[in-house]
């Protein structure tokens, strides 16, 4: 391709990716929502360069290293479907960038915005002193908590030992090594016997039919993190039929479930879940105390 020799600055990287982007037909949802946003963060990215960046230099000239490296990371991107964080090995969740690779799902949880909160006003965050993060994968979820929760003790558990490779990457990136301990565990079989204040978990929830229609973006990521039998329910009935053991008595329970809320909830009419809304978009999250749990 001849034409790619005429691009020469970050400008013109950007406009051709974008076009790129459109013309394949690549599916966003691995933190971007548009082909403008992948190439934003897939350029400036692999430039070393801040997403706030002075609009002047776009028009600076790039090396021609620069520019291999670019035109084999775009076509990385058209023609093998990876996702941008897989190239750049960069997610972000609550404001803290994360390592990532092919061993772990993207972060992009709705649950967030929970943190971010402190999850009020669910829980007074004076009261919590002990949180659990399961299935914690990257272990963004358990290490966002103990950045809002700079008392609380916090495990991440997860079943993979490649997911604990990366979430111990995190622990040592984000100095909480003190605070984070992670634990090779079946969901709670394998955990220490002890009572959380806040149980947070984002479990695998994808339903037989969804797994057979996903875009190909995500066949990069771990089916473990993703499948959950033909209903999506498999592991979200492990949790609840478990968690009441391992909540202190004026705890809570927070699942994310995705797509298969209306499965759970048609399941389970008996449970009085409380579905979450969101600022800034998502859902299929629900909570429960632990003197719900108790009553089921």
């Amino acid at each position: 391709m001849s034409e790619i020799n005429e691009l020469v600055t970050i400008r013109d990287y950007l406009r051709w990716s974008v076009s790129q982007f459109n013309e394949a037909g690549l599916f966003y949802g691995h933190g971007t929502e548009s082909a403008w946003d992948e190439a934003v963060a897939l350029i400036l990215h692999t430039l070393h360069l801040p997403h706030d960046i002075n609009p002047n230099v776009l028009d600076a000239k790039l090396l021609r290293s620069e520019r291999d490296l670019l035109q084999q990371l775009i076509q990385r991107r058209i023609n093998e479907r990876v996702p941008v964080p897989y190239l750049t090995h960069e997610a972000w969740f609550g404001g803290l960038s994360f390592y990532v690779d092919e061993r772990v799902l993207i972060p992009r949880s709705p649950i967030a915005e929970l943190v971010e909160n402190q999850f009020q006003p669910w829980v007074d965050p004076q009261s919590i002193s002990s949180i659990l993060d399961l299935c914690t994968g990257s272990g963004c979820i358990a290490i966002a908590c103990a950045n809002a929760f700079l008392e609380a003790e916090v495990d991440a558990s997860d079943i993979s030992a490649d997911a604990l490779a990366v979430a111990k990457i995190n622990v040592l990136r984000h100095h909480v090594e003190e605070q984070v301990q992670l634990h090779q565990a079946d969901l709670f079989t394998g955990l220490p016997a002890k009572k959380y204040d806040l149980i947070v978990s984002n479990p695998p929830y994808v339903d037989a039919e969804d797994m057979a229609s996903l875009p190909a973006e995500f066949h990069h990521e771990p089916k473990l993190g993703l499948a959950a039998g033909s209903d999506g329910l498999e592991i979200v009935e492990r949790i609840l039929k478990q968690a009441r053991n391992y909540l202190s008595a004026h705890g809570i329970l927070i699942v994310e479930v995705g797509n298969s809320e209306y499965a759970l909830a048609e399941k389970f009419p008996e449970i009085p879940f409380t579905w979450l809304e969101f600022q800034h978009g998502g859902g299929g999250v629900f909570l429960l105390t632990a003197k719900q749990l108790a009553e089921i």
